[in-house]
Parts: C-alpha cells; sequence; structure tokens
C-alpha cells in the first residue's frame, strides 16, 4: 500500500502520525450503538433473561435526540503506518465515547476539544487530540429517520405510563448504567406535548446538527499546539471565506513536514492563520508535559490533589468522575507526570467509553476516567469495589479516600510550599471541597478559573470561536477575508517570507502595539510561556521530594546477579532491596508512608530498573533521577541532613525553567510552510460551516524530497528508537519485556483494555488474565508474609529469629486485607455497603440465621472443636465459630465502617489462624456464591479458589498479634482458672483469694475471687499481650494455706491462653511466708494443632528470642541435681544476653522486659542460683533459711558496724553503697505487700539493675563477715574472679534503660 510505504521511514520522527474524522456515515444512516447493545446484552445475560432480545430490542424511553448513535472514521490520512498501526475501533471509541450526538438549532452546540491516550500491551503511549463540533445534517434519509424515532417514542411514551424506577435488581452495574443513561438536561418531562425545553424534533420546523470529530494522533503529548492547530482548522471553515490555501495543505503540513522537535530543542510550524511554537525538555530536564497543571490544582485544590496523589503512589484504585473529558484527561495525565521517577504500571484509562463499564469490575489497581451526567448524583453511582478506592468528583472539587490512609510525608509544608508556587503566578489555591451543587445546564460547566479570570486559563478557557476579537477588530477582519485578491496577496507573500502586519496582528487576535508582547511574542504564546513555567516548578517541588527521601536508595539496592540473563531468570526468588534497613534509616514520621510505598509495583520497577541499568542502557527518567541525586550530594556534604525528617524545600525553582524559556525566546527550528500541493482544484470547495471530503490520494503519500523523511540509516533508526524510550515508547518486545511482564505479578499485561474486539468472549478471556492474577499475587503475598515473618535466617537454617518489624508487618496484613476485598469484589453483582468480603459475610450470616429458625435447636458448628491440651486440662476449650468471631466484630463500637468491619475480621482470623478455614466455611454455601457472583469471577473457579484457600493456609505456620496489636482501646472478656496441686488436698482455701492480671497496654486492677470458686470471667479494655499475674489471698480463717500450679488465662476473643506458673504456697509460716506471688506468663501452644495444620514454626513469644533450648535451672534444681558453677556461669551470661538483644530491637518490637527479668532463664533465676552455689539452706530440725535471710543478716551487720563507727574509715564511695543498700532492703521489708523472701530478694535484684547499684552491692556481701557463717568454702560467692567476672557481666546493663511493670514495684516507697 502507498500510504504505508510512503510515510513509514519518517513517522518515528514525524510530529503527527495520523490525521482522522469521525462523524456519521451518511450511507448506513442511524446505527444504535453496537457496544450499548452489547453491555445491554451482558447485563440479561447476567440477570437470567433473554440477551437476544434485550440486545435487539430499541430503548424507546429515551427520547431520540439523547440515545447513543453509531459513530464511524470517516477519513483516515495515511492509511497505515507500521511503527504505529492505526486501531480503528479504539480511536473511534476515543474520538467519540459517547457516539454520535444530536442537537437543534435550540441547543447549545459549542465546539469541545478533549484528548486521550492508547497505552499498547508493551506499555508504549500514543496520544490522541480531539476536536469536535456540530455541522448540519443534510441527508434528507436521515432527519426522516430522527422524525420517525420520535413519533415511535411519542407513541410509546402516550400509551404506556412513565415507569417508576426499578428496584428488581441491586446490580452496582446496573445503577451505574443507569445514573450514566440519566437524561443530560436536569429536568426529564413525562409527557411528550411539553414545552421545548423536553428536546423534541420536528424536520419541518427544526434543523438538526451532528457531532464530527478532527483528531490528530501523536506519539508525544504536545496537547496545546494540536489544541490551536484543530481549532485553526475548525476556524477556516466556519468563516465565510475560504482559507489562504486548501485544507488538504495544512493537513499535509502537519503530517509530513513538520518533525519532532529534537530533545532540547523548540520547533515552530505554522497552522491556517497564525505559527505555533512547541518545546521539548533535554536530556537532563523532566520530560515533557504539556497538559496544564495549573488547571488540576484550581480544580481539586491543593490539599486534595497531593491526597490522590498518594493514593497513586500507594497504587489504590482511582476513579476520576467529570462531565467534562478534557478534565479527566487534565487530571489524570497530571497526576503521572508528578510521579516522576516512578511510573504508574496498571491500568491506566483517563476516558473509560460508556460500553466498557464492566471494567470498573476490575481486582487490580487502575487509574480511570468516568464521565459523568448533568444533574447525577454520587450517591446513585454504585460501584463494584469501594474499600480500596479514591472517588475523585472533579467537576465538585471533592474526593473520596479509602480507609487506613497513610499521609504523604511533610504533608503541611508540601501543601504549603505548592501553594506559594500557584501564588506566585497569581492563582490561589481552592481550599476544601465548596457544598456539592448541580452546575447550570450548559454544555461547559464552569470552572473555578471562570470566576478568577486568571491570565493562565486565557490559553486553557479558548472558546473556540473566530478569536476572541473585538467587534471593530473583527468587522476589519471580516471585510478583509471577503476579498480575495487580498487573499490570494496574502498567500503570496506568505510564501515569499514577507508578512502583512496589520492583517497578522488582526489574525491573531490582538492590537499590533500589543503584539510585541516581550521578544515579539502574542498574548496566547505569553500564556503558554506562564503555564509552561508553572508546569516546571510545580514538577520541580514534587521530584525534589522524591530526591529528598530517596536520596541513598542506591546503597540498599541488593546486586545479587552475575549477568542480566540469570537476573531475568530468577527474578521472582530475588531480593532486590533491603526494604528493612531501608526504613529503619528513615525519620520515624515518614514510615507509615515509606513502608506501604516500597511495596509497590511501581518502586519494584524502578528498582529493576536500576540493577538492569548495570546491563544495559538506563531507562530515561531514572538516568534523570539519578543525577539530580548526585548533584544533591555534591552540594550536600552533610549526608545525613538528607535522613532528617524537617522539611528541605526546592531550591532551584528559578533556574529549572532557563533552559525551557530560552527554547521559546529563541527558536532552534521552523518546520516548511504550508504550500499549494499538487491535486485537482475545486474540489474540496469551501462551503461555511461544512468540513469538506479532503483528497485522499495526496494525504496518503508523504514527500519523497523533505529532508528529514529519509532518516532512515541504522544509525538514525537506533538514536529515534532510543528518542522514543525516553519518552515512554518502549518498542522492545524481546526476552526482557517477556521477563519483565511476568516479573511484575498482575496489571502490567493488562495496563489498557482492549478498545477493539468487545465480544463476550474476549471479556472472559480478560476476567480469566485477572483470575491468574489474583492468585499469583496471593501465592507470593502469603510467601513474603512466611518469609518475612520467620526471618531470613530461620528460612536458610531452619531457625532462628523473627526478623520482621511491626510496621512491616502491618504493611504486609495491610495488602493482604487489600488483596482478599479485591477478590471478593471481583465479578461481585449484589453487594450491600461498601466492604464485598463483609456483604458476603452479612448474606452467609443471614441465610445461617435463617436455616438456625428452621430448625429452632441449638446450631452445631461442623467445625471440629479444638483438643483440649494437657497442660490448659482446667480451661474448657473455645469453640470454633464463624459467626462467634463475626459477632466478636460486630460489637466494636470503635469501627464505624464495613471495610473497617471487614479489616478487623481478618486480622483477628489470621490471629486465631483461622483465615483459611473461615473463608473454606464461608464458600461452602455454593447457592449463596452463585447468587452473589457472574459466572466468570475468582470465587467461582473451583481450581483457583482451592489453592487460594491452601495458600492461606500456610499462613498458620506463624504467630500473628495483628488484633491484638491494633485494636487497643476495645474492651475483651478473659478467663481466669486457677489451678491448684490437688494431691495435697489443699484444693481450697478458707481465705480470700484476689488476682490482678497485666499486659502490655495495662493491668486489670486487683479482683476478689469468689471463695472457693478457681474459675472467673472478667471484661477489661485490651491488655494487649499479658505478662505477669498477682495472686494473693488476706490469710483469713483456719485453711489459710494455698498450694497453687498455675494460673491459665485465656483472651476469649482471640482464644489466646497464657500459662503462669507457680509450684509454690502462699500461706504465712509455710514456704517462704509469701501472701502474694508475682507469676511471669507464657503462651500456650494449643496441642494437636501440627495435625490440622495450625502448628506454629514462630520462635516462642514469651522466651527470650532466638535462644537454643539450655539445660533449664529452674527443673534441675527441682529435680534435687544442682546445676554445675559452668552452667550457672552459662545462664548469667545468657540472661544478660538476652536483655542487651531486647533493646537492639526497634521500641515497638520489643516484648515484654519482665519475662527476661524475671520469668523462666531470665536474670533474677540465674543471680538465684548464683546466690543458692554453696549456700548452707538446710538446717537439721530447723526451718529452711533463704538467700533473703543472708541479705538481712548483711544489712544488720553494716547498720551495727556503722553505729560503732567501724565503717567511718571506709572510702567515701563504699560508705555511700552501705547507705543505698540497707536503705533499698529496709524499703523492701517495710512494703505492705506480703511477697514472701523469694520474692523479696527478686524485687531487689530488679531495682538493682533498674538503678545500676547491682555491681556496688556484690562487693559488699563479698566482704561482709557473715558469709563466712552461711556459706561453705566453695560457694561461687566466695569466688573473687568468679565475683569480678559477674561484674564485668552485669556491668553491660548500665547502657540500657531498664524500667520496670508496676505490678513489680506496686507499693515500694524509696
Amino acid at each position: 500500500m502507498s500510504g504505508s510505504s510512503a510515510g513509514s521511514g519518517a513517522a518515528p520522527c514525524r510530529f503527527a502520525h495520523y490525521f482522522v474524522i469521525c462523524g456519521i456515515d451518511t450511507e448506513t444512516g442511524l446505527e444504535p450503538d453496537e457496544l450499548a447493545a452489547l453491555y445491554r446484552w451482558l447485563e440479561a445475560d447476567r440477570q437470567g433473561r433473554d440477551p437476544d432480545t434485550a440486545a435487539t430490542g430499541e430503548n424507546f424511553e429515551e427520547s431520540p435526540l439523547k440515545r447513543t448513535f453509531k459513530s464511524k472514521v470517516l477519513a483516515r490520512y495515511p492509511e497505515n503506518i507500521e511503527w504505529n498501526p492505526f486501531d480503528q475501533d479504539a480511536v473511534n471509541m476515543l474520538c467519540m465515547p459517547k457516539g454520535l450526538s444530536f442537537r437543534t438549532q435550540a441547543d447549545q452546540r459549542d465546539p469541545q476539544f478533549h484528548s486521550f491516550i492508547i497505552t499498547k500491551e508493551d506499555g508504549s503511549r500514543t496520544y490522541g487530540f480531539v476536536h469536535t463540533f456540530y455541522e448540519q445534517v443534510t441527508s434528507p434519509q436521515i432527519c426522516s429517520a430522527m422524525q420517525t424515532l420520535y413519533q415511535m417514542h411519542n407513541a410509546e411514551h402516550t400509551s404506556t405510563n412513565p415507569p417508576s424506577s426499578s428496584s428488581s435488581s441491586s446490580s452496582s452495574m446496573d445503577s451505574l448504567a443507569s445514573s450514566l443513561d440519566e437524561a443530560d438536561s436536569p429536568t426529564s418531562s413525562s409527557s411528550s406535548s411539553s414545552s421545548r425545553a423536553d428536546g423534541t424534533y420536528d424536520s419541518t420546523r427544526d434543523t438538526l446538527y451532528v457531532s464530527k470529530a478532527l483528531c490528530l494522533i501523536t506519539p508525544m503529548p504536545f496537547m496545546h499546539a494540536c489544541r490551536r492547530f484543530l481549532s485553526q482548522l475548525h476556524r477556516a471553515i466556519t468563516v465565510s471565506s475560504a482559507p489562504p490555501l486548501p485544507l488538504e495543505s495544512y493537513v499535509y503540513n502537519i503530517l509530513y513536514e513538520v518533525p519532532l522537535p529534537t530533545s532540547g530543542r523548540s520547533l515552530k510550524f505554522h497552522g491556517v492563520y497564525e505559527p505555533i511554537v512547541c518545546q521539548r525538555p533535554g536530556p537532563g530536564e523532566l520530560p515533557l508535559a504539556d497538559f496544564p497543571l495549573a488547571e488540576a490544582f484550581s480544580l481539586l485544590g491543593v490539599e486534595n490533589l497531593v491526597q490522590v496523589f498518594t493514593c497513586t503512589l500507594l497504587e489504590m484504585q482511582i476513579l476520576l468522575y467529570s462531565q467534562d473529558y478534557q478534565r479527566l484527561m487534565t487530571v489524570a495525565e497530571s497526576i503521572t507526570t508528578l510521579l516522576f521517577p516512578f511510573q504508574w504500571q496498571h491500568v491506566y484509562v483517563p476516558i473509560l467509553p460508556a460500553s466498557l463499564l464492566h471494567f470498573l469490575d476490575a481486582p487490580v489497581p487502575y487509574l480511570m476516567g468516568l464521565q459523568s451526567k448533568e444533574g447525577t448524583d454520587r450517591s446513585k453511582l454504585e460501584l463494584p469495589q469501594e474499600a480500596n478506592l479514591c472517588f475523585v468528583d472533579i467537576d465538585n472539587h471533592y474526593i473520596e479516600l479509602p480507609e487506613d490512609f497513610p499521609w504523604f510525608p511533610n504533608k503541611s509544608e508540601f501543601i504549603q510550599e505548592l501553594r506559594e508556587v500557584l501564588l506566585s503566578f497569581g492563582i490561589t489555591d481552592n481550599t476544601g471541597a465548596p457544598p456539592r451543587t448541580r452546575s447550570r445546564p450548559s454544555s461547559t460547566p464552569s470552572t473555578p478559573g471562570r470566576e478568577r479570570k486568571t491570565t493562565a486559563f486565557r490559553q486553557l478557557e479558548d472558546d473556540g470561536r473566530n478569536g476572541n476579537l473585538a467587534g471593530e477588530e473583527l468587522a476589519v477582519l471580516e471585510l478583509l477575508k471577503g476579498n480575495a485578491t487580498l487573499e490570494r496577496l496574502q498567500a503570496l507573500t506568505k510564501r515569499t517570507g514577507v508578512t502583512v502586519a496589520r492583517v497578522e496582528a488582526l489574525r491573531a487576535g490582538v492590537k499590533p502595539q500589543d503584539t510585541e508582547g516581550q521578544g515579539g511574542r502574542t498574548a496566547a504564546e505569553e500564556d503558554e510561556l506562564r503555564n509552561a513555567r508553572l508546569n516546571v516548578q510545580l514538577r520541580e517541588v514534587f521530584a525534589s521530594r522524591f530526591a529528598t527521601m530517596f536520596a541513598d536508595y542506591e546503597a540498599f539496592v541488593i546486586q545479587s546477579a552475575p549477568d542480566l540473563e540469570s537476573w531475568l531468570t530468577n527474578r521472582e526468588q530475588m531480593h532486590n532491596f533491603d526494604k528493612a534497613s531501608f526504613l529503619s534509616d528513615q525519620p520515624e514520621p515518614y514510615l507509615p508512608f515509606l513502608s506501604h510505598f516500597i511495596e509497590t509495583q511501581m518502586f519494584a520497577t524502578f528498582i529493576d530498573n536500576k540493577i538492569m541499568s548495570q546491563w544495559e542502557e538506563k531507562e530515561a527518567l531514572l538516568r534523570v533521577f539519578d543525577a539530580r541525586i548526585d548533584k544533591a550530594r555534591l552540594y550536600n556534604v552533610r549526608a545525613p541532613s538528607l535522613r532528617s525528617s524537617n522539611y528541605q524545600r526546592c531550591s532551584i525553582l528559578k533556574e529549572c525553567v532557563q533552559a525551557m524559556e530560552q527554547r521559546l525566546m529563541k527558536i532552534d527550528h521552523t518546520a516548511i510552510h504550508p504550500h499549494l500541493l499538487d491535486m485537482k482544484i475545486g474540489q474540496g470547495k469551501h462551503e461555511q460551516g461544512f468540513f469538506p471530503k479532503l483528497q485522499a490520494d495526496v494525504l496518503n503519500t508523504g514527500p519523497t524530497n523533505n529532508k528529514w523523511s529519509h532518516r532512515t540509516a541504522t544509525a538514525q533508526r537506533k538514536k529515534d528508537r532510543h528518542k522514543q524510550q525516553t519518552e515512554h515508547l518502549n518498542l522492545d518486545n524481546d526476552l526482557k519485556e517477556k521477563y519483565m511482564q511476568e516479573a511484575r505479578s498482575l496489571g502490567k499485561n493488562l495496563r489498557q483494555p482492549k478498545l477493539s474486539d468487545l465480544s463476550p468472549a474476549v471479556i472472559a478471556q480478560t476476567n480469566w488474565k485477572f483470575v491468574e492474577g489474583l492468585l499469583k499475587e496471593c501465592r507470593l503475598k502469603t510467601k513474603r508474609m512466611l518469609v518475612e515473618k520467620m526471618g531470613r535466617e530461620a528460612v536458610e537454617l531452619g531457625h532462628g529469629e523473627a526478623n520482621i518489624t511491626g510496621l512491616e508487618e502491618n504493611t504486609l496484613i495491610a495488602s493482604l486485607c487489600d488483596l482478599l476485598e479485591r477478590i471478593w469484589s471481583h465479578g461481585l453483582q449484589v453487594k450491600q455497603g461498601k466492604s464485598a468480603l463483609w456483604s458476603h459475610l452479612l448474606h452467609y450470616q443471614a441465610r445461617e440465621e435463617k436455616l438456625e429458625q428452621q430448625h429452632s435447636e441449638s446450631p452445631v458448628s461442623n467445625v471440629p472443636e479444638r483438643r483440649k491440651s494437657d497442660c490448659c486440662v482446667a480451661v474448657p476449650s473455645l469453640r470454633v465459630s464463624l459467626f462467634q468471631d463475626m459477632r466478636h466484630i460486630q460489637n466494636m463500637s470503635e469501627i464505624k465502617t464495613d471495610v473497617g468491619r471487614a479489616r478487623a475480621w481478618i486480622r483477628l482470623s489470621l490471629e486465631k489462624k483461622l483465615l483459611s478455614q473461615h473463608l473454606k466455611q464461608l464458600l461452602s454455601r455454593q447457592a449463596l456464591t452463585k447468587k452473589l457472583y457472574k459466572r466468570y469471577a475468582f470465587l467461582r473457579c473451583e481450581e483457583e479458589k482451592e489453592q487460594f484457600l491452601y495458600h492461606l493456609l500456610s499462613l498458620n505456620a506463624v504467630d500473628y498479634f495483628c488484633f491484638t496489636s491494633v485494636f487497643t482501646t476495645i474492651m475483651i472478656p478473659y478467663r481466669v482458672v486457677i489451678i491448684p496441686i490437688k494431691k495435697l488436698s489443699n484444693a481450697m482455701t478458707t481465705s480470700n483469694p484476689w488476682v490482678c492480671v497485666s499486659g502490655e497496654l495495662g493491668d486489670s486492677g486487683i479482683m476478689q475471687i469468689p471463695k472457693n470458686v478457681l474459675e472467673m470471667t472478667f471484661d477489661v479494655q485490651n491488655l494487649g499481650k499479658l505478662t505477669t499475674v498477682q495472686l494473693g489471698h488476706d490469710n483469713a480463717g483456719l485453711l489459710a494455706k494455698w498450694l497453687v500450679d498455675c494460673v491459665m488465662v485465656r483472651n476469649e476473643i482471640t482464644g489466646h491462653t497464657y500459662r503462669f506458673p507457680c509450684g509454690r504456697w502462699l500461706g504465712k509460716g509455710v514456704d517462704d511466708g509469701s501472701l502474694e506471688r508475682v507469676l511471669i506468663g507464657e503462651l500456650v501452644l494449643p496441642s494437636g494443632e501440627e495435625d490440622s495444620g495450625r502448628g506454629c514454626c514462630t520462635p516462642p513469644l514469651q522466651r527470650s528470642p532466638s535462644q537454643t533450648r539450655r539445660i533449664s535451672l529452674t527443673s534441675l534444681s527441682g529435680r534435687g541435681s544442682k546445676p554445675t558453677s559452668a552452667q550457672i556461669q552459662e545462664a548469667i551470661g545468657e540472661a544478660v544476653n538476652n536483655i542487651i538483644k531486647h533493646f537492639h530491637k526497634p521500641e515497638k518490637e520489643r516484648g515484654s522486659l519482665t519475662v527476661l527479668l524475671c520469668g523462666e532463664n531470665s536474670l533474677v533465676a540465674a543471680l538465684e542460683q548464683f546466690f543458692h552455689h554453696g549456700f548452707k539452706s538446710a538446717r537439721l530440725f530447723q526451718k529452711t533459711v533463704f538467700v533473703w535471710d543472708f541479705v538481712e543478716k548483711a544489712v544488720a551487720y553494716m547498720e551495727s558496724a556503722d553505729q560503732m563507727g567501724d565503717l567511718q574509715e571506709t572510702a567515701e564511695p563504699l560508705g555511700m553503697t552501705c547507705q543505698s543498700f540497707c536503705h533499698y532492703v529496709n524499703a523492701i521489708n517495710s512494703t505492705p505487700r506480703n511477697i514472701g523472701k523469694d520474692g523479696k530478694f527478686q524485687l531487689l535484684v530488679c531495682l538493682g539493675a533498674r538503678d545500676r547499684l547491682l555491681l556496688q552491692w556484690l562487693p559488699l556481701l563479698v566482704e561482709c563477715p557473715v558469709i563466712l557463717r552461711m556459706y561453705e568454702d566453695t560457694a561461687l560467692l566466695r569466688d573473687r574472679t568468679t565475683v569480678n567476672a559477674l561484674i564485668g557481666v552485669l556491668e553491660t546493663l548500665h547502657d540500657f534503660p531498664i524500667t520496670l511493670e508496676a505490678s513489680l514495684v506496686k507499693g515500694i516507697d524509696l
């Protein structure tokens, strides 16, 4: 074909690829929109009606002027180019997203401009710029067809009453379609005989107009230049006199003779009446962005725009909503432009045609724009999924954000800086959403800019009439245009390079003296320059934020592969970025945002590009970004300042616009002027108001002698290819693209729904891709959660400490909640509330309760009860119940929304290790799933569903406290069971016992236990993970002694059970005389879990981390075999080591210090063994002596020596130490609590460790003569070397701030 061969070589460096005309095909006449029919077919099929009757039936309800009719591509020049094959369906659909639009002379017919984007499967983009105007319908067949439709419509209306709003279907898609199909006019009348406002049509008295679109398709977004060219082309047909040259000349010129500006250069070319200038940024500058950011900021307000920008960075679903297509495109392009150096990786459809509404069902992140109809209320718009949706109502300056949404770092200072930049250009921020009102019933909605009339909007608000000239100049210009001789003269002078200044000035729409603004630019050019300046400055503020936040990102990139191929092959298994280290290096306020952001696809792709840059040329955005970071490092010697959370303003606002200004002031290149072509004269005769039929033979073939049309040498081809890559036009389809598409789990191969072939089979295929993608995402997420939770060492070595921060864990769980919401939203047809998962649970609950009533007997859960474990023999087991867990969540008054309830339920099920089991039970009711979901939904794909539940089951291998640690203010019922040692028949006591339970978040206060009752339940605000139980009694009555084995405490919501071992007497004159003991808890793992797949492999939570099982000292001494001195010393070292490790963890991850001080294998237990070594405790015919007796005797000796003056000679520090030791011991002895002798020793060790006095007290005890009477010669305490070693070990604790739980130090007055 001549067309394709002619233009092919030049295509990559041509300014425009195609010129397209869309409109009505007079030969086929009025055809209902096929896609609208397909949509009706799908809906009917879903509702179980006969799809065929639904699709063929005409929609008589709607006034014919409001119906959608099929538009067609009437002409395109050239026919095709190999670089960018023409996609007819997509272009037609996006040029006229609503199809053809009819008007009469009574309606408003202002021309409209909008742009669109087509993203190909490899991620490359093509831009379209469309000028839509109304042309009179001359075909009598079409006029009579419209008349017939009106007669049928009227007959239908008179024969039936206006139908009431149907409530038969609760489909979210139905309501969406109906809200979009509502009449354009806010008033809709029931009778056809009402006023003209009803939009009737009578062919005898009315003139019929139909929309027609002129479109330029370009490889780069030169929005202003294309807009001006198309409006001049339209102006040429609206004036009475013919343009200087035939229209073919101008179209031919822009298609074949205007080149793309080269990087860092500006270009001037000629439209019909005035020159047009465009420029392209250089290699070191931010990439081209021609859409006016000022308009996006004015439409949404700075704060709203920053919030939407944050949602985009976190890859949520973003739905833009406006009556105006160009606004949708402007906001979408503005947001994606500001992402530099990152790029949106998912579905991107700024204008979603009505026929693609089913795409809102997509269970992936997306950025889409939906056209609203005038007078349509947001409340009528029911969307398939809203849990993770950011809804942006552009016309009403209003946004709805998802829940649990982290703020952008330094948000308020950032917003302030943006406001100052806007203010410097005379634009005030539209803060806050004004009350939501209906806009005026006109086809151009008002914008805040109209009211402000800032010059920045003059160009944007160009209303497309014949220039905005005052009456007098307009008259002169009309007169000149009417003069044929002058017109020919004008064309001649133009070709020879001479201009007639006065006419040119009038044509440009300004007075001659104003023409020379600055450097001879017109007002429109001045405006464009201001806009470009503002764009660059606003973008620089955003870019500078990322340069500050990621200044040292390179240090955390993991380069592990030897070559590109091995890296691509193993991409999925590799860690590419050290997330934990990166986060630990960031300022605290940044963490909520950054921890989510580094999990996104756009960040992963950015890091992938960084790694690949060692083997191939750097990706363009990365190159610019890295250069900026290097430059910042050069100037900023103090690297740590990059890491502070102090806000750093952009310092290059003035310099950043200079290069762009110079390009626009001094034009680098001027394209060939439009000229007469070698064509038949008089074919496309000028007829005012009608766009002529252009001569295809001249427009389908490009020039053969153009100086740049043959730049097709190999080197040039390579250069062009690189140039296109720098502008996101990545045309590589080799191994790399294949692997990268697979590696970037989802959305990459579905960036753009295919607009051309929309058969039900294609829709099914798309949904199948979604199902596969969701399953893969689930597999990767659960794997990541397991690996992170178990720690990398655990995976490599089979054991090791948990290596995950709470922040990271929370981020991963939040993204799991989001994934489950997306899975439950896919293919949904009945939903109540904003959360699809919670809606399903509610339907299930309602159905089960109904069944329960029918059987009218207590329901037997079909889930087996947990087996009782030996250790919690006295705690009745908690029944596994999906309902019970739902009721717990429903009773939580703190959670106000369905999305919040669904997330809380997921967290609770995950913590109880029941998530997979619960979801399996939920999905076992297949009749319900069929009712709620379409047949292509993920939840109705049996095999994938099974795999999905299996992946979730794998999460049972680790312990999560994701419910307990998040909902810290809720009331939780706890059950306490006291287990006495039965064999000694002291199960009961006559005294009045009491208990106090403490956890990381607080304590329950002292609660009296009813006499002779060993079990009680109480409600208290969430205590977090439990740490200690204080158990005691008042020693009343005859049987006041009590031998307790342990205390069991269970959280009745999460089912976590803690065991607090005791094994000692409580009572005066028995054991150490204690009436109260502080017991240290450990989490009990329910037995028999391994076989049910709910076993736990995480290191035990309440023991010291990463500790291999040592010989338990307490268990050894309990069995009568005493530990050796080596074992005791090792135990002390281990206990101190664990305390040091505790303080090296991030504060939020530390867990309980009390366990490390007083629990099993703790510091107190180890020191007790040290003091017991060689201690003469058992005496014949005398009661047992305790270590505390030795301490009291030592104090008595010191005090008596002090009175006798023996201590006066000692060195001053030693005397002070003696005083402090005696003071502490006396304070412990005078406490009102009856904590017993061992309890007092424990308290002394804890206070000594807290106040850093232990290692000062040890030498005192060693020097004290009492030691000779109470310890054997071989005792460790009498060995100076060992004591000095112990002092050295204890000294390492001095660097850490040890704080003691209130339950330990209650009643101590120091």
